[in-house]
Parts: structure tokens; C-alpha cells; sequence
């Protein structure tokens, strides 16, 4: 179907601007499709339905928005765990930073070495996951990353890492406006945790394709960082094979705007998939998950666990989706999305849906917006707590939910001390 003459013409004067880069044969297909479908889906405006609670224009227009470097005055999330280190500043690998990769049970090469040779297996996985997705809902920002994206990582597990491998994102140029493409391939009876944190850059465009095979399993924990005005667009694609097990945890406080997809398709019998996140907003934050679901095998279970604390105007969305394909019975899909106000100021927006083409499933869904709960409060105040610390433990209590899809209680450990960090800072 054609697009309208408005959206076309915004499109066509957006690619003039697009420069492909140059690799092998291969990946220079790749890319080229890519961009072929960013021309068919047209860039994203607010009439689509998708984006109609996220205005999507400084995500991707150029000049990008420019954001001052955030200088933390605390140790970085992940700090005292042991782990495989490697670096990007705006976007960029810094060898020097980074650990040395070589580690039993993994492979890792930098995408721009995997896109230079005439034979690699990312030419298998390089924008196809992203490709699938278009099928259901429009992706242009994520085609747009295969499309362009130079730098990355591209990870082979064919066993189990004594370590998790760490994903580091440094910004140091309040006007970069970084694009990372990684690649994960889990090989059958493979085990890998994936750590990400930082804010990158003053914009940032991400994809992760995640290939799940037999067996295998992937664990994915991600600390957006405490930039106040950096911008982010995030896309974690992952496809789940028979008996597999993929969970992934996000939590994201401060940011101007941030915009984090999950595209997860079950292909493979009796696989298990948990998506979850925490954000935490204050004043110019907007914060927008879509996730979307496809159970296209038997005996599957899916779990959306999403919890947003706004105050003094931040706005939070979620969007999320599960589909159920004829055939795909005994399906057990879950979502529930959950957002705590804490003043009158701040909204949050919701589209929860189901769609079932199967008879013997179990699926639910559910959304809630509220208040702290005055009587926990008194209850606490009337024991001697301070308001302050009292708020602040009903906060934590409401978050505990999607905390508790972290299956490593180090990293859950340093996600809550992030968290009252976080609220302690508020208070005071």
C-alpha cells in the first residue's frame, strides 16, 4: 500500500541524508534491504499506530538533539560483579578499555570484522529477526539501524562462560548519536548472561538479534544510565527454539526520552520467554516499552512484567501484545503493566492486547495506574518511619514484582541498591 504523499515525502527527504556503509557482499545486501523497507514502511510519525503516546521525531531527524555528559558520582551498575568487559563511547569499540574477549564457551567479533568477511555466520542473522518483525507491526527505526549500524558485537555461545559478558556504553560527546547492531547466537545446551549499561550517547539507536536454539538459554539484564537528556531507541529481537529459555530485565532511570522494544516469536515447542522491566521518571522523562509476543509453538510460556514510579510530570507508556497462532495450544501468556503516580502531574498510558487463534490457551493480561496507598503509609508512619523512607519502601515494594524476573541475586542485589539510590536522591 502506498503512503500517503506527506509521509512519503518526509521519508524521501530523510534517506537523501542516509549513507550506506560498505562491507562484504553479504552485508551489503543486508543493509540494502533494509533500507528498502525503511522506504516501504515510510519513517514514523505520531498518526502511526504504534507511536501515537511517543513523539518520534528527535530519534531519528537530523541534526540529533544534543545532551550534556552526565558525570555519576557513584560506582557504575555491575561494578562489583565479575565479568567479560567491553566498551563503547559514542558508539565506538575502545580495544583499550575493554577486556580481552577470548573466554571458553563463547566467540565474540566486532560487527565491523564479521561484516568485512565473505563468509561469516552473522550473514545467517544480520537483519533477518528484524526483517520477521515487520510482518506484524512496522519497525522503521530498527531497520534503520540494520541498515546503517557499523559497530557492534557478534557473539557465538557454544557453552557455558564462567563470566557474564558486559556490554559498556560511555558518553563523552554531547553531540554524538551513536548506532550499535549486536548479534547473539546461543548454540543447543548453551547458557549465556548478556549485561548492559550506560547511557552511550546523546542519541542512541540499538538493535539485539537473539537466536535461541534447542536447549539453550539466555539471560539479559540492562541498566539504562542517569543521563538526564540523552535519547534512546532500543530494539531486542529473539527468536526461541524447542525447550529454550530467554529472560530479559530492563530498568532505565532519568532520560529525556527512551523508547525500548521487545519482539520475542516462539518457533520451537515448550520454551519459556520473560520480559520485565522498572523505570523510575522524573520531570522531562518519557518512557515507552511496546513488547510484542508470538507464540507460534506448543506449550509455551510467555511473561510481561512491566512497573513504572512517576513523579512531578514524567510520562510512561506501554504498549504490549501477545499473539497466539492457530495451533499454538496450551499456551500460558501473561502481561501485566503497572504504574505508581506520585504526584498529579505525572500520566501514564496503556494498550494491552491479546489476540487468540487457538482454542486450549491460558492468556491474560492486565493494567494499573494508581496513588501510594494511604493506609500502608499511615501504617508505616504510625510505627516511626519517616514519610520520606516510608514512600520510598511502598515504592520498592510495588517494583519487587519485575525485580524478581532477574535470575541472578548479585545483579537483582545491585538493581535494588540502584533503586533506593535512586529514590534516596529524590527525597533528600
Amino acid at each position: 500500500m502506498a503512503l500517503p504523499k506527506a509521509k512519503q515525502d518526509a521519508t524521501e527527504a530523510f534517506l537523501a541524508q542516509v549513507t550506506l556503509p560498505e562491507g562484504a557482499a553479504w552485508a551489503s545486501a543486508a543493509r540494502k534491504a533494509a533500507l528498502e523497507r525503511l522506504r516501504d514502511m515510510g519513517v514514523p510519525v505520531r498518526r502511526d499506530e504504534y507511536w501515537r503516546f511517543t513523539r518520534p521525531e528527535t530519534l531519528f531527524e537530523r541534526p540529533a538533539p544534543e545532551a550534556e555528559v552526565f558525570v555519576a558520582d557513584e560506582e557504575p551498575v555491575f561494578g562489583a560483579i565479575d565479568r567479560l568487559k567491553l566498551v563503547f563511547v559514542d558508539g565506538v569499540f575502545d580495544a583499550e578499555a575493554s577486556d580481552d574477549p577470548a573466554m571458553d564457551g563463547v566467540e565474540i567479533t566486532r560487527l565491523s570484522q564479521a561484516a568485512a568477511a565473505d563468509i561469516h555466520w552473522a550473514r545467517e542473522l544480520y537483519g533477518v529477526l528484524e526483517a520477521r518483525s515487520h510482518a506484524d507491526v512496522p519497525r522503521p527505526l530498527a531497520a534503520l539501524n540494520s541498515a546503517t549500524a557499523t559497530d557492534g558485537v557478534v557473539i557465538r555461545v557454544t557453552g557455558k562462560p564462567v563470566r557474564p559478558i558486559s556490554l559498556i556504553y560511555l558518553h563523552g560527546d554531547r553531540t554524538s548519536d551513536a548506532v550499535l547492531h549486536h548479534l547473539v547466537r546461543v548454540e543447543p545446551g548453551a547458557e549465556v548472561t548478556l549485561l548492559e549499561n550506560g547511557p552511550a550517547a546523546a542519541r542512541f539507536n540499538k538493535c539485539i538479534e537473539v537466536d535461541v536454539a534447542e536447549g539453550a538459554s539466555f539471560n539479559h539484564v540492562r541498566a539504562q544510565g542517569r543521563d538526564h537528556e540523552r535519547r534512546a531507541v532500543t530494539h531486542m529481537f529473539a527468536r526461541l527454539a524447542a525447550r529454550s529459555v530467554y529472560k530479559s530485565f530492563t530498568l532505565t532511570a532519568n532520560g529525556v526520552l527512551t523508547r525500548n522494544e521487545a519482539i520475542v516469536e516462539f518457533t520451537g515447542d515448550d520454551a519459556v520467554a520473560h520480559v520485565a522491566g522498572a523505570a523510575m521518571g522524573h520531570g522531562a522523562f518519557h518512557h515507552d516499552d511496546t513488547v510484542f509476543v508470538t507464540h507460534a509453538a506448543e506449550r509455551c510460556e510467555s511473561r510481561q512484567v512491566f512497573k513504572k514510579v512517576l513523579r512531578n510530570g514524567a510520562v510512561g507508556v506501554f504498549q504490549g501484545k501477545i499473539l497466539v497462532k492457530s495451533g499454538a495450544q496450551k499456551t500460558d501468556g501473561y502481561q501485566i503493566s503497572q504504574a505508581l503516580l506520585l504526584d498529579d502531574e505525572s500520566e501514564f498510558s496503556a494498550k494491552p492486547e491479546l489476540e487468540i487463534y487457538a482454542d486450549d490457551v491460558k492468556c491474560s493480561h492486565g493494567s494499573t495506574t494508581g496513588a501510594i496507598d494511604e493506609t500502608a503509609l499511615f501504617y508505616l508512619r504510625s510505627r516511626g518511619v519517616p514519610r520520606g523512607e516510608a514512600q520510598d519502601l511502598l515504592v520498592l515494594a510495588f517494583l519487587a514484582e519485575a525485580i524478581e524476573e532477574i535470575e541472578d541475586p548479585d545483579i537483582a542485589a545491585d538493581i535494588l541498591s540502584r533503586l533506593e539510590s535512586w529514590l534516596a536522591r529524590r527525597r533528600d
